[in-house]
């Protein structure tokens, strides 16, 4: 019964180092195919969003949360559920703005940066930049516009990973004349 559970925990470890290794032949391809670091953060941004997009259908699906409240039934969420279930990591929801529209989340450990270090002409580059276009794509399918920018990370010598999120409003489903 234990070497069952201990094939599991090292196929989720190769799994978890696969797809790090993956998404840093991916990042280091888009640094080679174009001129800047700001380049490459657009699409790694775009790329997040687009796979945010599909994604959702699959979160909601696995998880069976039906729509959440307010903005911050979101975070706790996307921090307790959403992160959990695919990076395996539980980031820290803090920082409330004033008005309850804007948040942190703290990562400790982000599992995209395991085996990486920024080189010196990269000093820009938003290494994982993926996860704020992912959650941007995501809440937008919810009816929810955000913007997800990061403001500490790791790999910059920073203690924590942080990833801003600011509510910028509902959007409105618009449903073809009849589809009422």
């Amino acid at each position: 019964m234990s070497r069952q559970s201990n094939r599991t925990t090292d196929s989720k470890k190769m799994n978890s180092e696969l797809f790090t290794l993956t998404y840093g032949a991916l990042v280091t391809q888009l640094c080679k195919d174009y001129e800047n670091d700001e380049e490459v953060n657009k699409q790694l941004d775009k790329m997040g969003y687009n796979i945010g997009v599909r994604l959702i259908e699959d979160f909601l699906a696995r998880s069976s949360i039906g729509r959440c409240q307010d903005f911050r039934e979101t975070a706790d969420v996307i921090a307790k559920v959403a992160f959990k279930m695919y990076l395996g990591i539980t980031p820290s929801v803090t920082n409330w703005s004033p008005a309850g529209d804007e948040f942190s989340l703290i990562l400790e450990n982000n599992p995209l940066v395991d085996f990486v270090e920024l080189p010196d002409n990269h000093s820009t580059l938003i290494y994982s930049n993926l996860l704020c276009g992912v959650l941007r794509g995501a809440l937008e399918m919810v009816q929810m516009a955000v913007d997800v920018k990061f403001v500490q990370d790791t790999l910059r010598g920073d203690n924590v990973t942080e990833i801003r999120m600011k509510f910028i409003k509902r959007i409105e489903e618009n449903l073809p004349a009849g589809d009422e």
